[in-house]
């Protein structure tokens, strides 16, 4: 278990934060400069903060209050960042025989350990190549390779794959759950994509300006995304019932209700992570006859919030808090107040193809 409690100022900007993360992926998420790479720097003992803690099981990082900081090569982390940052006078092999070099206890059966990883990040046919002759989404993996080499206790990622394009992307995100359901080491991983967290992450850790907006468990229906003042939409799960081949969609079952989907080739009973964007939502009090819409989940708002250019409403479905953003004439014309009936309205396309993804 990772315990952070820190607080730190760095100019105008000060980050307080206190959270704890365990087994699994927990996904710091937030927009640019809400400090999610200040967290992972001072975890990684590559800076200091001006108060507070860092503890990974029994042993304490830092402590400011007692003068204790273990210097970064001490904390047995794997860290990988936006780029690779290869060395390019070495060839694959020997980029990841490096992080062995100072640790003794992995230059154990290393080649038995190089020859697993590489197998596991489908890199072995790389080995006895150099980083220039590379392209992005395998200098990626090569520098994810020499994390594990090194037998972690924690493995940090930042913003690992904001470098590449879609289809490198596409094919990196297994490597990641292989990564996280295979290796067993808790990952700690910074993000500002939707579709990334809604893929990867076990639990979910919102930032905004410095402090935590939000946490749950990403496997679960969750609280509502906010960041940086936008609202951002939902998670949902949902299981799968079964397919409607000649409409060309999925049909789900959550516990807010059913939702019809674009179609996906997975059996029923595939247990989905669904992202609901907050603005391809409408709100209706009354009947609403003669709509295309094909999901709509009935509840009762239970809070609304009034933000610079909209308004969130949190519709409360079936225990499920599922949030719309909508103008301020639109709630003025639905007379919008805490504990009104709406039904909650959106089409299957406004559900993205990247934002369904199996339950980790």
């Amino acid at each position: 278990m990772l315990e952070v409690r820190i607080r730190d100022r760095r100019g105008d900007f000060t980050l307080d934060v206190d959270f704890s993360a365990g087994s699994g992926l927990t996904a710091l998420f937030g927009p640019s400069g809400s400090g999610k790479t200040s967290i992972i720097e001072i975890v990684a003992g590559l800076a200091r903060p001006q108060e507070g803690f860092v503890r990974f099981g029994d042993t304490v990082w830092t402590d400011t209050s007692a003068g204790l900081h273990r210097p970064a090569h001490t904390r047995r982390i794997g860290y990988v960042f936006q780029e690779g940052r290869l060395f390019p006078h070495l060839t694959i092999a020997e980029n990841l025989d490096y992080a062995t070099r100072f640790l003794p206890e992995a230059r154990r059966d290393h080649l038995e350990n190089r020859a697993r990883i590489a197998a596991l990040l489908k890199i072995t046919p790389l080995l006895a190549r150099r980083p220039a002759t590379l392209s992005g989404g395998e200098k990626q993996r090569v520098a994810l390779g020499r994390a594990l080499m090194a037998r972690p206790r924690l493995l940090l990622m930042d913003e690992p794959l904001s470098a590449l394009d879609q289809a490198i992307k596409a094919e990196i995100l297994p490597d990641l759950e292989r990564i996280r359901d295979v290796e067993g080491i808790p990952i700690l991983y910074v993000s500002h994509s939707v579709a990334e967290i809604a893929r990867l992450a076990t639990r979910v850790i919102t930032l905004d300006r410095g402090r935590i907006a939000g946490r749950a468990p990403a496997g679960l229906d969750v609280q509502p995304v906010i960041a940086d003042g936008e609202a951002l939409g939902t998670f949902l799960s949902a299981t799968v019932t079964g397919t409607l081949a000649d409409d060309g969609l999925t049909v789900a079952q959550s516990v807010a209700g059913t939702l019809y989907l674009r179609q996906v080739d997975v059996p029923p009973g595939t247990a989905l992570r669904v992202h609901i964007p907050a603005t391809e939502i409408i709100l209706a009090t009354g009947r609403s006859e003669g709509l295309s819409t094909l999901n709509r989940l009935s509840g009762r708002v239970a809070a609304l919030t009034e933000r610079e250019t909209a308004i969130d409403v949190t519709v409360d479905c079936s225990g499920i808090p599922v949030l719309a953003s909508v103008t301020r004439r639109s709630a003025r014309a639905l007379a919008l107040e805490e504990g009104k009936a709406v039904d909650v309205l959106f089409k299957a396309l406004a559900i993205a193809p990247e934002s369904l993804y199996r339950e980790a």
